[in-house]
């Protein structure tokens, strides 16, 4: 005699349920549909109960917002580097930049939080340590971090959206609209082109860049010091 499987009951659902795996839940929700999309209601959807009982777990849609930032900060690597203290911190951003790629939704609710967790105070003891015991004064430290900023977490605030390929005969007409009053906003416009002088902009290639650039300044300071 065949027996048809049944699934969990709303109880169990509910008994199962745990602040890790509504934590898990909601960004596994965030990295399929985006952060718009998540709501205590849709979350509560998605684990197959009701939104009531959601809040046995997070108190409240920032208490969420908050232990899913957890969940993504706790993802990155500790790997220090025997290389030393500059080798280090850049492979702890970039591997935080690694982890913020898998989260695109991270950056813009990272930037809203003001009370960082445990995951978020070890990276910064992570960073600072590293800085410490590679040789910084406890004032360089403090520049540096401010000279970082959001850099640490693996992601950067552009000064504008040329993450997409301009088409060069947009390019040309923008740059013709601009050219004799912002004439050096109109060159740039053409160069950074897919066919113009600089091709097409690379995001990683410039965290990267600016990540160097500022890692090779504070090895001077350091060194002056």
């Amino acid at each position: 005699m065949k027996i048809d499987a049944v699934g969990p009951t709303n109880a169990e659902r509910r008994a199962q349920l745990t602040r890790d795996r509504v934590l898990e839940a909601a960004v596994e929700f965030a990295d399929r549909e985006g952060i718009v999309a998540l709501s205590m209601r849709r979350l509560a959807q998605e684990l197959g109960v009701e939104a009531m009982s959601l809040y046995t777990h997070v108190r409240s849609k920032d208490d969420l917002l908050d232990g899913m930032v957890e969940v993504i900060v706790a993802e990155i690597p500790i790997r220090p580097d025997p290389a030393g203290w500059k080798a280090s911190l850049r492979g702890t951003v970039l591997s935080a930049r690694t982890v913020l790629l898998r989260h695109r939704w991270a950056p813009a609710v990272i930037e809203t939080r003001v009370t960082p967790g445990p995951a978020m105070l070890r990276h910064y003891d992570v960073v600072i340590g590293i800085l410490r015991q590679g040789g910084f004064s406890l004032d360089l430290t403090h520049h540096a971090l401010h000279l970082l900023g959001s850099r640490m977490l693996g992601f950067t605030q552009d000064l504008f959206d040329d993450s997409t390929d301009r088409d060069p005969a947009e390019a040309t007409s923008l740059a013709e609209q601009l050219g004799q009053a912002f004439p050096y906003v109109a060159e740039m416009a053409l160069a950074a082109t897919h066919d113009g002088a600089l091709g097409g902009c690379d995001d990683d290639v410039e965290f990267e860049f600016a990540l160097d650039v500022i890692l090779d300044g504070l090895e001077r300071l350091h060194d002056v010091g």
